[in-house]
């Protein structure tokens, strides 16, 4: 069982997580665009989905919103639930290739991110937040979804490596012989 806890991709994810919130909570709390913050753990969750299908983007988002809502003090749940949404809607939109493109894995990355982004202050409103919705969320996806765009190209490697993902080998079938 430890072998198994110790091998899998929770391991990696925990300390590359960590890292995307050191640098979140630091360097990307300075650079903003257009006043909204990168949201690069999103980011991450999503290229986790895009990168490996449905179930290791759920586990990926999970992992990194649990890190997220212990770190910034908010109820369990209330970051973990929309991060693994995304990477659950980046994966299952991966369903449609085999081994997606990079422009592909961008589109799949900003769309979990967006939807991601968007079920923020839907959970928030079921914790019972005060006024979770911000009038600024028409501005608030577009600039979350494509900053984990433009951060796909690296997230995507990134998180292949975390979760262990190896990439498909294509066999030719073998020729039969001609009689």
């Amino acid at each position: 069982m430890l072998a198994a806890i110790w091998q899998g991709p929770v391991i990696r994810l925990i300390p590359v997580g960590m890292l995307l919130l050191a640098l979140q909570r630091s360097l990307f709390v300075e650079i903003t665009i257009a006043g909204v913050t990168i949201q690069v753990v999103l980011a991450l969750a999503a290229a986790a989905g895009a990168a490996g299908g449905s179930e290791r983007g759920a586990m990926a988002g999970f992992v990194l919103g649990v890190m997220y809502d212990m770190l910034e003090g908010l109820p369990i749940g209330s970051t973990a639930i929309p991060m693994t949404i995304a990477g659950t809607v980046a994966g299952f939109l991966a369903i449609i290739v085999a081994e997606p493109h990079w422009w592909l894995a961008m589109l799949f990355t900003m769309m979990g991110a967006a939807v991601g982004e968007v079920m923020v202050p839907v959970t928030r409103l079921f914790i019972g937040a005060s006024d979770p919705f911000e009038p600024r969320l028409t501005l608030i996806v577009p600039v979350v979804a494509i900053a984990a765009g433009v951060l796909s190209p690296l997230f995507v490697p990134l998180a292949r490596w975390c979760l262990r993902i190896r990439s498909a080998e294509w066999v030719a079938p073998p020729r039969e012989p001609t009689l």
